[in-house]
């Protein structure tokens, strides 16, 4: 049977040509255009008449006219409707309604012009009314809109059926990825009360490289060439931001720098990188078949592609259990391995870390868990999408240690904002003067620095510590050369009649160093240090009237308290105890003591 002669049947309600399958319905007359309100209003009713009629029939479309002749055939369906209908439409708009045809049947429906738009970054389908885009950064809301509920589903189903997933009632979420590799993520009733949702984050053709990056601002030619070497020199990365930052893109460029030489395994729940180098190996997650069974996961892939002699492991995303794997290859024997997670910055990530390795099941003090993150995140470079819609690299932080429950972190580079032009946020990554534990890596690694160091302070020859910490279980420093001078100084202030005295330290004045011994020497040191700034106030240790101590440790009251009772004998002043501080304890004090004496 003639495809033309269908469509009539079709239109007449007559067409019987699949058993069991009841005739369609006649459509309304073609309404006018006084009818419907407009030109475009009345293109939206023709097209969904034409698009109604046709894809009835577009099995047997395919079928017989195949790829190549598909254009003129539809060209034909679509004028003959047209004259059968009576409706009234311009030379150019009867081209419009063929592609959108074309693109119903071949491609995605009306989101098919998005996706082939290179401007394009990101299409979210809000129902079946509402087509939001994201183009430079921004959301934009398009005039795309589908028939209803089931023309969505029926694209949904276009993008999943050739991948083998299903979508439905019992389970009404997906992930997925179209052909060229853009991923996708669809949610339906009841999980969704607006009707089907689709998101598609498209996946770029051309993959972007450092010189692309660098003229949209993302981050500066040196800063690049900054972590080229830290690649190289094999130290572990996290690529951390929010949603639609950029992190996938940039750890695709920084993974450019690998050396060929090396063999490196992906891991992705849905593939998304794209590595230049010859010896890549792909691997990608798989859900569950529709008996619930042959699920591989982020975590069993990583498993696996430990037995698999990589030189490099790159997972897309952390987010569960998989953190767990992936800190512990980067401690036994894969350095350099690459990864990205959600963050707001850099110390949320890795609480985030702490999170995700808490959720592998395996019952780890955190502690524990602390330390094998501190050891094995060497640093991580945070992106962020600012208000202009810029995406930009906003820090490079290292990782060098943990004291007490605290991982230790430090910007080594930081993004300052020095304006907004034509509506463009200005400004560039700028060293913060701080010399990274890992630049002794990249003389191990035999790798020649550029003159300046990027900026990065050169090392002090007479105080090597001074800008280089421990990285490992411990990194609290020996002297307070290490911390800003100000701490453990004391501040002292008048007023109404009394001396306020702010957390004196116990710091040798004249080597301005932590006085060696335990609690009772540096307990002595506080007191000693108290009298000579009380005194210099025109006060005294025996005008004190309330005390505030912090201890670093709870269980040295005791003999703080003995030290404490032999400097003052009899009526001691009142006081009461705090937590100490986060920069004291770097410091290594053991204790600081604040009073208040009368004038």
């Amino acid at each position: 049977m003639g495809l033309l002669r269908r469509i009539e049947q079709v239109q007449q309600g007559t067409d019987t040509q699949s058993a069991g399958t009841p005739a369609r319905v006649q459509s309304p007359a073609a309404p006018t255009r006084e009818q419907v309100g407009g030109r475009e209003a009345y293109l939206t009713n023709v097209r969904a008449r034409i698009l109604d009629q046709v894809i009835s029939v577009s099995d047997s479309l395919l079928d017989a006219a195949g790829p190549a002749g598909l254009h003129s055939k539809i060209e034909a369906i679509v004028e003959q409707i047209i004259a059968a209908n009576g409706f009234t439409v311009r030379r150019e708009e009867r081209l419009a309604l063929t592609e959108d045809v074309i693109s119903e049947i071949t491609g995605f429906g009306p989101i098919e012009p998005l996706l082939q738009d290179e401007t394009v970054t990101e299409v979210m389908v809000n129902g079946p009314r509402q087509v939001y885009i994201e183009r430079k950064g921004k959301l934009i809301k398009t005039n795309v809109v589908f028939r209803n509920d089931e023309h969505v589903m029926h694209i949904i189903d276009r993008i999943i059926a050739p991948l083998g997933r299903r979508i439905d009632e019992s389970s009404p979420r997906v992930d997925a990825r179209l052909p060229d590799g853009s991923r996708v993520n669809a949610i339906i009733a009841p999980l969704s009360l607006i009707g089907p949702v689709i998101t598609v984050r498209k996946f770029s053709t051309h993959p972007y490289t450092v010189a692309d990056l660098v003229s949209f601002g993302t981050a500066t030619a040196d800063m690049f060439e900054f972590l080229r070497v830290c690649v190289e020199a094999r130290l572990n990365i996290f690529v951390s931001g929010g949603t639609g930052s950029g992190k996938t893109t940039f750890l695709n460029v920084i993974s450019s720098f690998i050396p060929e030489n090396q063999r490196i395994i992906t891991i992705e729940d849905a593939a998304e990188l794209q590595l230049r180098q010859k010896h890549v190996i792909t691997l990608e997650a798989r859900p569950a078949n529709l008996e619930g069974k042959g699920e591989m996961t982020i975590r069993d892939l990583l498993r696996n592609a430990l037995h698999m002699r990589p030189d490099r492991i790159i997972v897309g995303e952390c987010r569960g259990g998989e953190a767990l794997d992936m800190i512990q290859a980067m401690t036994v024997g894969h350095a350099g391995s690459l990864s990205t997670g959600h963050a707001n910055s850099p110390p949320d990530m890795l609480r985030r870390l702490e999170t995700m390795i808490l959720m592998a099941g395996v019952e780890l003090p955190l502690r524990a868990i602390r330390e094998q993150v501190s050891s094995a995140v060497d640093l991580i470079v945070h992106t962020a999408r600012l208000k202009d819609g810029s995406r930009k690299v906003i820090a490079i932080t290292e990782v060098y240690g943990i004291e007490e429950d605290s991982i230790l972190t430090q910007d080594v580079f930081a993004f300052e904002q020095t304006g907004i032009r034509d509506g463009k946020i200005e400004g560039r990554l700028k060293p913060t003067g701080i010399r990274p534990n890992f630049m002794a890596k990249f003389k191990e690694a035999e790798i020649q620095l550029p003159p300046g160091e990027f900026g990065i302070p050169p090392e002090d020859p007479e105080h090597p510590d001074a800008t280089r910490r421990k990285k490992g279980r411990s990194a609290v420093a020996d002297t307070l050369s290490l911390i800003d001078a100000s701490v453990g100084y004391g501040r002292a202030v008048k007023a109404g009649g009394m001396v306020y005295v702010s957390s004196m330290g116990p710091v040798d004045p004249d080597s301005g160093q932590v006085v060696a011994g335990g609690i009772e020497e540096q307990t002595s040191q506080c007191l000693r240090n108290l009298k000579e700034r009380l005194e210099a106030e025109g006060s005294s240790l025996a005008k004190v009237v309330w005390a505030n101590w912090s201890l670093r440790e709870p269980t040295d009251f005791e003999a703080f308290n003995k030290e404490w009772a032999r400097w003052f004998p009899g009526d001691a002043p009142v006081g009461q105890g705090t937590v100490m501080p986060l920069l004291q304890r770097r410091a290594g004090f053991l204790i600081s003591i604040g009073v208040i004496a009368e004038a």
